[in-house]
């Protein structure tokens, strides 16, 4: 099973993904650990991504490119693979097809996590950590005692900066506004399938479980 997994901020696309892992048996590739293990085995184009991370850039297309055709290329994709993080753009997910092509394999579904904004601004701007012990909590699903005091060890809870609502907000649009054109290609191609996000993690599960047992 060759898949895409997609999904914005929130949405447990991480947590969904151990879950395909886990039962499945094929790898979970994301973009970030692409990017350490090329620069870690200081492969040509591992070391050409660091150059370029070094000096705080984007690392260019065909870089990027390079290093998923590598990956997809080793033993373990043999029997499929679960890509997180790549494609990000339409050039890329052009990219994706040629690298399969080439490969003699092809997308069976990129599956989209999907779940409501506010849902989403809910997940992501009530966590909360404690200063002391480090134990992190939810306003909503893991909730303490008392919402500024830590359950563990009394001390005092805080919002990470990039946690509150204004800088949530900004991340989560700007991912809508990337994601839209890549959803809409999927789609165009037929390999889209939306899972609904707002159920129990359990339920998500099982929702992919039914999907993915028709490929299995």
């Amino acid at each position: 099973m060759n898949l895409v997994l997609m999904g914005l901020p929130g949405a447990g696309k991480g947590t969904q993904a151990e879950k395909i892992v886990e039962k499945y048996h094929v790898p979970h590739i994301s973009t970030g650990d692409m990017f350490r293990a090329a620069m870690k085995d200081e492969t040509e184009l591992g070391l050409k991504a660091k150059s370029f991370m070094d000096k705080g850039e984007l690392v260019p297309d065909e870089v990027t490119i390079g290093i998923v055709r590598e990956r997809l290329s080793k033993d373990d994709c043999e029997k499929g693979f679960l890509l997180d993080g790549f494609p990000r753009t339409v050039p890329q997910a052009e990219a994706l097809e040629d690298i399969l092509s080439s490969l003699s394999k092809k997308i069976d579904y990129v599956i989209n996590i999907s779940v409501d904004q506010d849902i989403l601004m809910e997940r992501l701007t009530g966590r909360r950590i404690c200063k002391s012990c480090g134990a992190t909590y939810h306003l909503v699903f893991n909730p303490p005692a008392n919402e500024t005091v830590c359950d563990r060890c009394g001390g005092e809870l805080y919002q990470r900066a990039d946690d509150n609502e204004a800088t949530v907000k900004n991340r989560l649009d700007v991912n809508i506004k990337q994601s839209a054109p890549l959803l809409s290609f999927y789609e165009t191609k037929g390999y889209l399938r939306n899972i609904d996000g707002q159920q129990d993690i359990q339920k998500v599960f099982a929702d992919l479980d039914a999907l993915l047992g028709d490929l299995h």
